[in-house]
């Protein structure tokens, strides 16, 4: 399952990247929260102009369709950032040392090999459907109001490929862990223990009061 995880920064090389890559990450975070904003705004129009006006939004399935790729792909990479993707901690969580290095390296690697995959399979899925010479660039369209599908799909191959750009990190912080023997390296997410966590919600509550 998913802990809480601590990602640590110091005047590395590494820490700086991460820190800029997690600028953009931030970005990606604020514009699925906007526009799961909007999806909502837009089920209150829809709503609201079935009961009153018996006229609820045309093509709001097809709005649906389009905008629901940013929402739940752009953050994936922030997650990853902080740890919070589902995974088995049974294991891992009572390794130490080298031992659990190797073993986060070794299944990020898994990961990063998988989102390489799909990188490059959404990104033919969206060239499949974008062209210069069609209306609106797009083969393909929603069926009620013909929303042109390749801004959604263009979003899922950006997503992945930072999400990439996060693992590539990830792997030189363990494998620079492992190497150097570090007991908290910098830019890769710590699993907390129950009395960190509790310590760190504790200060974040007395921290806004």
């Amino acid at each position: 399952m998913a802990g809480a995880s601590a990602v640590l920064s110091d005047d590395s090389l590494i820490s700086r990247l991460d820190h800029s890559l997690l600028r953009v990450e931030r970005v990606f975070v604020l514009v699925a929260g906007i526009f799961a904003f909007m999806l909502m705004f837009l089920a209150v129009i829809s709503v609201t102009g079935r009961n009153l006006f018996n006229e609820p939004l045309r093509g709001y399935v097809d709005w649906i369709e389009t905008l629901m790729p940013l929402i739940a792909i752009l953050g994936v990479s922030y997650v990853q950032r902080e740890g919070g993707h589902i995974r088995m901690d049974i294991l891992i969580g009572q390794l130490k040392g080298r031992p659990l290095w190797l073993a986060e390296f070794v299944t990020t690697l898994a990961i990063f090999l998988v989102i390489a995959a799909l990188v490059y399979g959404t990104w033919a899925h969206f060239d499949r459907s974008f062209d210069l010479s069609k209306p609106l660039w797009s083969r393909d369209s929603t069926i009620d109001i013909g929303l042109p599908l390749w801004p959604a799909k263009l979003v899922v191959p950006v997503a992945f490929f930072v999400m990439s750009l996060r693992l590539i990190l990830q792997l030189i912080g363990f494998g620079r862990a492992f190497v150097l023997g570090l007991e908290s390296p910098a830019a890769v997410p710590l699993v907390q223990s129950v009395a960190e966590q509790a310590a760190q919600e504790a200060e974040h509550i007395s921290g806004r009061d």
